[in-house]
């Protein structure tokens, strides 16, 4: 475990949030200060922390890796904000995207010409973690002259085939 400035924090609010809780119970300080004190790693460990992911949307980062892409494709939202920001992709050809994402998942719908514009590639890159995520993630890869020119991450409502409208 690596300690760090906001762990050091953290862990002293919960001390002191059990301190102040079994100050209630038994008006010995020692004795208060003492069992807070051994408590206070289980409670931010079983209790704190646990919540604390529940309610926080934070993932890892990762450097884009063609092979994770296409093996693991629920965790695509960790590399995209990475690929994205380095311009990886800028530039590439359609044929190299297909061999570094695999075959476009769906193409974007042209309301002009009624028809699926074959110069923007969609790929969902998963759900991001998180207690309130209603979304999912997706990425629009747009072409011109058979190389890319954007990358645009989107997200869309989550659906299910069983759902009743």
């Amino acid at each position: 475990m690596i300690v760090t400035p906001l762990l050091i924090i953290f862990l002293i609010v919960v001390f002191v949030l059990l301190f102040l809780f079994l100050n209630t119970v038994d008006k010995r300080k020692w004795l208060t200060a003492l069992i807070s004190l051994v408590l206070t790693p289980f409670v931010f460990f079983f209790m704190f922390y646990p919540f604390l992911n529940i309610i926080s949307n934070y993932h890892h980062q990762k450097y884009f890796d063609s092979e994770a892409w296409i093996e693991k494709p629920a965790f695509r939202y960790e590399m995209i904000d990475y690929t994205i920001k380095s311009d990886t992709l800028i530039g590439a050809s359609k044929e190299k995207i297909t061999t570094l994402l695999g075959a476009a998942e769906w193409l974007t719908w042209d309301d002009e010409r009624k028809a699926h514009d074959n110069d923007k590639w969609n790929y969902a890159t998963g759900i991001e973690p998180g207690a309130f995520n209603d979304q999912k993630e997706c990425v629009e890869i747009t072409f011109k002259d058979d190389k890319v020119i954007a990358i645009k991450p989107y997200q869309e409502e989550i659906t299910f085939e069983n759902e009743k409208k």
